[in-house]
């Protein structure tokens, strides 16, 4: 029995020891979690984010808090957003850099006066535009080795405020924004990996060839708004750029594009709102890869043949603000638009002369330059204006009666009247091409087209008198740019034999009227007849003539009215002066003595008398007459009035004052008697 019992109780007690084993266990597991609670409570105590900031995450935001000092950061922060804030240099506290998590910083729009030093070293971008930071030295941006991209815009920032080699300590940095400052020149000293430069908006007006020596991995220039003009600009500033994809200098004085440009891989070229008056052949060579290019706002008016044939990848064309003339000069590009159809948008290219397109884009001239096939001469470089420059100008044609030139004599080179012209508004020779057309009853338009270019043009019209009569003739001589000429002051109902010559530079200093052999082979002659005048014209010619009258008329007219006027106005005066019936004012001395008059004194303008009261008839005052007709005796200290308003404001009317009469303003429009103004009283004039 004994033995049967010996080993129920060890595995009584075996079972025992094993569940005292597994509380010790289980108690142990508890206090390792307790401790790991109360570790963990203690570390989110570090993490806890300032109260007067929000917190996402790694984020921080206390932008626009009113903040003047940096508040107490997590560690685990990343990105600060502390713009738009107060936030001085001295705010910035110093254990700002052990925050080494810290990789992007937003500092602008603050009251920072120089460059912060407490930054973390882990900063790859920092935010400090619109502050007013004054020099950039090279220490602090030496505790920056991993920066990146750095934004300094809306500065106080000067050329000489900057450091020599500031920059030598940060070699990733690739973005460099310094807009809107006081730079006078580019800054030396740049990293050879910065890629993208903005510097619009300052005072730079030289550039020197050194200027980007080493900027091979330039890609973005902005030079917007400052002081740049051709003269002041190196050959070679640009060409080093070997890899510049985007270039900007809008808002500067250049006349012509810069020279040497970089041209492998530029995609965007912008020099709108310049003084560009041309653009040289060639300047857009080799850019194959252009994407962009915005020429708005400047004094083009052509452009030469053959600009834009590197020009395959173009998709957009920005030409407006420019005064474009619109003739065979711009045949080229014409076509070349239409060959490239949709692939291309253009923004802007109206024409601005000649009047008959004017405000007419160039793909809608069909018809006029069908017209520049007729002078179409093979070998030529330009069909129209000459040498792929034209130096047309938009200004309103001269008027044949303002630059004519009237001749004592026929001479050679006018229109013979005893030939019988052949009645057609155009005339076509071997280098030039003729139209007329009449525009009005008194006016025709001259326009023509050449193959060769000219230095002058002689052009002649002659009017057909009736019968055998000859008729006047007229010359003048007309710019050898010009392609269109407007005769005014012609007589209506009449034909012209118009013609024109085109002179070289020899011929045109012999003169107008001397001519030879050449020139009489290459004269074109069209004929053109002025309209009759009709009704309404002829009414409006009686209308202007007595127009010119009147105002002559209208002088003497009202001369005569004013001196009669006077006259009976003198009439009237010495009339009621010699009868007693009007009284003059008296008139005061400095010493407030009054003279002796009759009883009946009124004003003399704006008066009505009448037998109880006076009424001055527009919004004024109201006086009463004497109740006898005694001379007034003068106050020998202090004189009183009582002077009644017509619109007494409250009910009331009576004021009274010391040597002054008060104000007492407009109120409803009530008579004098509902006022409880007296009829009579005393008052002194």
């Amino acid at each position: 029995m004994f033995t049967i019992m010996a080993p129920v109780g060890v595995a009584k007690l075996r079972a025992r020891l094993f569940l005292l084993f597994l509380c010790l266990t289980l108690r142990a597991g508890m206090l390792q979690f307790a401790s790991a609670t109360i570790q963990g409570y203690i570390g989110d105590r570090d993490m806890i984010c300032p109260s007067v900031c929000r917190c996402d995450e790694d984020f921080i935001y206390c932008n626009d808090r009113g903040l003047s000092s940096i508040p107490s950061l997590p560690p685990s922060a990343s990105v600060l957003y502390l713009q738009n804030n107060q936030i001085n240099n001295p705010g910035l506290p110093t254990s700002l850099e052990r925050q080494l998590a810290i990789r992007v910083v937003y500092l602008y729009d603050n009251e920072l006066d120089e460059f912060p030093v407490h930054l973390p070293p882990s900063i790859r971008e920092l935010h400090l535009q619109d502050n007013n930071i004054r020099t950039i030295p090279r220490s602090a941006l030496a505790r920056m080795p991993l920066l990146e991209k750095l934004h300094l815009d809306d500065n106080s920032i000067s050329t000489v405020s900057i450091e020599d080699q500031a920059f030598a300590d940060n070699p990733r940095l690739r973005l460099l924004f310094l807009s809107r400052n006081h730079l006078s020149s580019i800054p030396s000293g740049l990293p050879a990996s910065l890629e993208e430069l903005r510097l619009d908006d300052n005072r730079i007006s030289t550039i020197p060839t050194h200027a980007f020596r080493g900027l091979s991995s330039l890609r973005c220039l902005v030079l917007d708004g400052n002081l740049l003009a051709n003269q002041r600009i190196a050959d070679d500033t640009f060409s080093r750029l070997a890899n510049l994809t985007e270039l900007s200098l809008v808002r500067n004085s250049l006349q012509t594009p810069p020279v040497n440009l970089p041209s492998a891989h530029l995609q965007r070229l912008s020099l709108q709102e310049n003084a560009l008056t041309h653009m040289p052949r060639g300047s857009l060579d080799g850019m194959h890869r252009l994407l962009r290019l915005d020429l708005s706002g400047n004094n083009l008016t052509t452009l030469p043949r053959g600009l834009f044939k590197d020009l395959d990848s173009l998709g957009q064309l920005l030409v407006r603000g420019n005064p474009w003339h619109c003739g065979c000069n711009l045949r080229w590009l014409y076509d070349w638009l239409h060959a490239r159809g949709n692939t291309i948008t253009v923004r802007g290219l109206s024409c601005h002369g000649p009047d008959r397109v004017r405000d007419m884009a160039l793909k809608d001239l069909a018809s006029e330059m069908e017209e520049c096939e007729m002078v179409r001469t093979a070998g030529t470089r330009d069909r129209m204006g000459g040498g792929g420059v034209d130096t047309s100008t938009t200004h309103t044609p001269p008027q044949g009666s303002l630059f004519t030139l009237r001749s004592k004599r026929p001479g050679l080179g006018l229109p013979d009247s005893s030939l019988d012209y052949t009645l057609s508004s155009s005339g076509v020779g071997k280098s030039l091409a003729l139209n007329v057309k009449p525009l009005s009853h008194n006016s025709v338009r001259v326009t023509w087209s050449v193959a060769q270019p000219s230095s002058s043009f002689r052009l002649s019209w002659l009017r057909l008198g009736t019968g055998n009569a000859m008729g006047s003739i007229t010359e003048t001589l007309v710019r050898g740019d010009r392609r269109e000429y407007l005769l005014t002051s012609l007589q209506p109902r009449s034909s012209y034999i118009i013609c024109m010559v085109p002179l070289a530079a020899s011929s045109e200093s012999k003169g107008a009227i001397s001519g030879d052999a050449d020139s009489d082979e290459a004269q074109v002659c069209a004929k053109a007849e002025t309209s009759d005048l009709t009704p309404l014209e002829e009414d409006e010619n009686e209308d202007s003539q007595h127009m010119t009258v009147l105002p002559l008329a209208g002088i003497v007219g009202g001369a005569t009215a004013i001196v009669s006027l006077a006259l009976i106005f003198g009439i009237f005066c010495w009339y009621g002066h010699r009868t007693g019936h009007l009284c003059t004012r008296d008139h005061y001395t400095r010493s407030n003595s009054r003279k002796k008059k009759s009883c009946d004194d009124y004003i003399e303008s704006g008066t009505k008398k009448d037998n109880t009261i006076l009424e001055i008839r527009s919004p004024g005052f109201q006086m009463t007459p004497l109740a006898a007709c005694q001379p007034m005796q003068p106050k020998p200290l202090r004189e009183d009035y009582i002077i009644h308003t017509i619109y007494p404001s409250n009910g009331t009317g009576l004021y009274k004052g010391d040597n002054n009469v008060s104000n007492a303003g407009h109120g409803t429009n009530r008579g004098y008697r509902e006022g409880e103004i007296p009829d009579i009283d005393y008052c002194y004039t």
